[in-house]
Parts: structure tokens; sequence; C-alpha cells
């Protein structure tokens, strides 16, 4: 019983972070890599996945360095100090806020398309259910949240083998081909955002208590199974609707695939948002209670309110909201995740089950890298307006 109970929990912890990952952005990737050209966005997928590993990777081993749990604030205050945390906070602020704006906004979509023709109601009027729905569970907690995943993980590995199986005699491979200059800084904010995961890494280090020898790889599986799982989706998505790929991937498939589509797609897309949604919003409400040691209702409250005034002040593009998220946020929070890395080497008050080699050159890599894409794409902003 306690071997089950052991692999239970690895499983859990996996399927949170897939979980985390495999959301809102999930649905912008075929579009941009059928706009980019198929094999740009391959190299993008390959290039970054690696990347947001060993982004994964150092937190999770500055989390195993702490002996008190913080969320990424409170690791900024202890060891760059409280002007880190200031920034931290607004980055974290920016970012989760962003991600929950986005998730509402393509949640209250999909639960139209599947229920308005039964019941009615606006885009907005789905938009407020959905987000009612998502609130509601973060207030049951991690113990929700550790025993969905998996189940949700399941089914969504189920519905897109539904969709690969019916779209494979429809898979033209001349829509791999190709190639568009002019777009190809195109996939990376929203890949970014797409594979962007570490807000899960404490979560996962809570379910596997106990077990934090195995949060080394249940950080790497979780990271490449949303990997895999992207590249799959995208391959049928743009192997069947090719430059006709829709922004949201669904709505291309129709004139192949038929209307069931809209539905299954839906659906699919309705769990994958919600689970996001869920941890989001959980860790969000965590930074409050953790690192700013609000009681519950206020945190609650604040994580709340903003997106959802966000979102009826008039921000309602999905996918200006991924890609400045992804492209400048998570930029700035591999950033500073990396500059907590190479002072949590030195300055944890734990032992870890597991340390990185090279962490200076590696901290100093990867920050090299985000600041490049942070000043590539604030230029390609600045100039496309």
């Amino acid at each position: 019983m306690s071997k089950i109970l052991k692999n239970y929990r690895f499983f859990c912890a996996v399927a949170v972070l897939t979980g985390t990952i495999i959301g809102a952005g999930t649905f912008g990737l075929p579009f941009v890599m059928a706009q980019a050209g198929f094999g740009l966005g391959l190299f993008y997928l390959i290039i970054l996945t690696g990347v947001v590993i060993l982004i994964h990777l150092s937190y999770g081993e500055v989390v195993l360095r702490t002996q008190h749990p913080h969320r990424l604030v409170g690791y900024a205050e202890k060891y760059l100090g409280r002007g880190a945390k200031i920034f931290a906070t607004i980055v974290a602020l920016f970012e989760y806020y962003g991600s929950l704006l986005a998730y509402i906004i393509l949640g209250g979509e999909f639960l139209r398309i599947i229920l308005s023709r039964f019941f009615g109601g606006s885009e907005t009027l789905w938009v407020l259910v959905f987000f009612a729905l998502g609130m509601l569970a973060v207030l049951f907690g991690l113990k929700f949240i550790s025993g969905s995943e998996l189940i949700m993980t399941l089914i969504f590995v189920g519905t897109m083998g539904l969709l690969v199986f019916k779209g494979w005699p429809l898979i033209n491979a001349n829509n791999f081909s190709g190639f568009n200059g002019s777009n190809w800084l195109l996939p990376y904010g929203v890949m970014l955002f797409a594979l962007a995961g570490s807000v899960a890494v404490p979560e996962m280090r809570q379910i596997l208590r106990g077990q934090e020898k195995n949060l080394k790889t249940a950080i790497f599986y979780g990271t490449v199974i949303s990997a895999v799982f992207y590249l799959i989706f995208v391959w049928a998505v743009v192997g069947i609707s090719g430059a006709a790929t829709s922004e949201e991937a669904i709505s291309g498939l129709v004139p192949h695939l038929g209307a069931w589509v809209i539905q299954i797609g839906a659906i699919f897309g309705l769990l994958a948002v919600y689970t996001s949604f869920i941890v989001v919003g959980h860790s969000l409400r965590n930074i409050y209670r953790d690192d700013y040691h609000l009681s519950e209702w206020p945190a609650f409250f604040l994580t709340c309110a903003i997106p959802l005034t966000a979102y009826l002040a008039g921000i309602k593009s999905f996918i200006f909201v991924i890609g400045f998220v992804g492209a400048i946020m998570a930029g700035l929070d591999g950033i500073l995740t990396m500059a907590i890395y190479i002072k949590a080497k030195k300055n944890g008050d734990r032992w870890p089950e597991y340390s990185l080699s090279g962490a200076k050159t590696l901290g100093l890599f990867l920050i090299f890298i985000f600041t490049l894409g942070i000043i590539v794409n604030l230029i390609s902003f600045l100039t496309s307006r």
C-alpha cells in the first residue's frame, strides 16, 4: 500500500506540473507555428523546452535549499533583499494576473461554445460563470488540486488521441513546409507562455513531502510530457488546416472535421484552462498569505478582483495577453529565478535532495537568453505600433 501511495503522489506531482503548463497557451501554438513555418516553430519548441526545464529544475533546487516554504516573491526577499522582493512582486503580479486573465477569456469562450446552445447567454456571462467556478475551486486548496490534476491530465491525453485519430487521414505533409521570415519572432512569446510552469514547483514539493528526492524527476517528466503533448497537438492541427489555422486552433478545423470538433475541442480546452487557473490562483493567493502575511479572505479577494476587473475594463484580446506575458513577464521571471538560484547555492539553509552543476555559468547564460528575448520583443512591439 505504501508503494502505491508513493507512486500515486509522484504521478500527482507530475500531473500538477503538466496541468499547470498545458493551458490557454496550447491553443495559440498552432497559429504561431503555422504563421512562422512549422520547422522554425519546432526549433523554438525544442530550444525553449530545454531552457524551461533548466528554469524549473533551478527553481526546484531553490525550493529544496530553503527550510521554510515561500513563493518566488519570498525567495527573492530571502536571497536578494527587499528591493528584489518589490521587483519580484511586480513581475509576479503581472504574470499571474495576466495568466488568470487569459484563462478567463478563453475559458469563458469554451463554456459559451459548449453550453450556449442550451442556455443562451452572452460571452461576458460565460466568462463570469467560468471565473466563479475557478475561484470556488481555489478555495478547496491543494488537496483538490493534487487529486484532480491526474484525472484531468489523463482526460487531456484521451481527448488528444481522439483528435489525432480522427484527423490522421486528413493531414497533409505540404502543410509542414514553408518559412515566413517576417514572422520569425512570432512563436517566442506564445511558446514561452505555453511552457512556463514554475508556479507549480512549490506545490509539487508539498505533494512529495518526505519524497523530495523525486522532485527532480517529476519536474523533468512534467515538462517533457507537456512539450510532447504540444508537438502532437500542433502537428495534428497544422497538418490538417495548414495556413488556414485559426488563432484559437479549433475553428480552423471545422471545414475539415465537421462541427463536432468544436464541442470536443471546447471540452478539452475548458479542462486544460480550468486546471491551470486553479493552480495559478492557488499560488497567487499563497503569495499574499505566505509572503505578505494577509489573512485568508483579503488574500482571496485580491486574487479574484484584479483579473475580473481587467476583463470588465475591456482587456479581452487573448493573443495580446499571452504574447505580452510570455515574452516580457515570463522572461523577467526567468531572470529573477536564476539570480535567486545563484544566491541560494551559497546561502541556502537546507541541504537539497539534488543539486545542478555549473550554477553560475548556467544562471548567467539563461539570464542572457531571457534579456535578449525581452529586448528583441520590446523593439518588435514598439516598431509594430
